[in-house]
């Protein structure tokens, strides 16, 4: 049985799908599955077993310069991807049910119009899926390949996950001292009400003794790093980083805190200690909580429906409750 997987975008989004990448090995070897993911991050796919061929399209550039003529191409293009016995949409977005419904097969599967944001994706489909939309999203990605590929897993199983990110080398290395710790501190969020405080980081680094990395994706990240470093002279502000990059300094690393994106659940992935600080998104929806991956949340009753965009209830947080709970996971 040959299918495809379409999941174009973000970083985290990504990450909460391909656990799932496992379970269909796990329970049926004999299916071979292909990716569909816009060409920014395909990166985080290539290396992975369990993926045949990672296809990829490039509709984040179309967007970014607003080229029509690239938009048509790149949507046409997925015709010559190949044909399936079953495709399957895991992002639920217009974009995403449209390509899905263009690429060959016998069944494109998707989420109901109740399970989604955008309902109108659904028409796209011949064959639904149905579950709460404020369901948590791995539990989604999860039940959804279940009834795909009428695998016998349980969501139990998640918990005990092996780590699904790989890299053809560690092309960061580490030396620090292994007397202290090493924390990867992610001040950068997709909106600034996600971001906890830059002072609030820096205070962290003066209440737990430890080596901190502070990472960035973009020129304004990169402006958050460095004013922590200002406040916080011993902080390593690292140089920019491609997914492969990313993927091995995290590796390596004995603890991440950052909000509610895409490098803190890569933490998450690689099965590397983390706390993940939610304000104005659901924590309870958008990460898998374990024994070493925590979340600290606001008092701020979030909606995940609608999200509040100038919710900036994640500065509320305590550093001492992320410094109490950063102590826990180091023991």
């Amino acid at each position: 049985m040959k299918i495809a997987i379409v999941k174009l975008s973000a970083l985290g989004d990504i990450v909460h799908a391909m656990v799932v990448l496992q379970f269909i090995k796990k329970y049926n070897p004999q299916v071979l599955v292909d990716w569909i993911v816009d060409e920014d991050y395909k990166d985080l796919l290539e290396n992975h077993p369990n993926i045949n061929k990672v296809h990829t399209v490039k509709l984040k550039k179309a967007k970014q310069t607003k080229s029509l003529f690239l938009l048509i191409n790149e949507v046409s293009k997925v015709r010559n991807f190949g044909t399936y016995d079953l495709v399957i949409d895991m992002q639920g977005l217009i974009k995403s049910a449209l390509i899905s419904r263009l690429i060959s097969s016998k069944v494109t599967l998707g989420f109901d119009k109740k399970s989604i944001r955008e309902s109108f994706a659904s028409i796209f489909y011949n064959k639904t899926f149905n579950i709460n939309y404020d369901t948590n999203v791995i539990e989604r990605n999860f039940e959804l390949i279940k009834f795909a590929l009428k695998l016998k897993c349980r969501k139990d199983e998640i918990y005990n996950k092996l780590p699904f990110l790989f890299s053809n080398s560690k092309n960061i290395i580490l030396n620090y001292s292994k007397v202290k710790k090493i924390i990867i501190l992610v001040p950068g969020a997709s909106h600034s009400s996600k971001r906890y405080p830059i002072e609030k980081f820096a205070e962290v680094t003066n209440l737990l003794d430890a080596n901190y990395i502070v990472i960035w994706g973009n020129n304004e990240e990169k402006l958050l790093a460095n004013k922590i470093k200002i406040i916080s002279p011993s902080v390593t502000v690292c140089k920019k980083l491609s997914i492969i990059g990313l993927t091995s300094l995290i590796s390596q690393a004995n603890l991440v805190i950052g909000s509610d994106t895409g490098p803190t659940h890569i933490s998450w992935a690689l099965n590397i200690p983390s706390i993940t600080l939610f304000g104005s998104t659901p924590g309870y929806r958008n990460t898998f909580i374990t024994d070493t991956n925590k979340v600290i949340e606001s008092s701020s009753k979030v909606n995940p429906f609608m999200i509040d965009k100038n919710d900036y209830s994640i500065a509320d947080i305590s550093t001492h409750e992320i410094v109490r709970t950063a102590r826990a996971l180091l023991l």
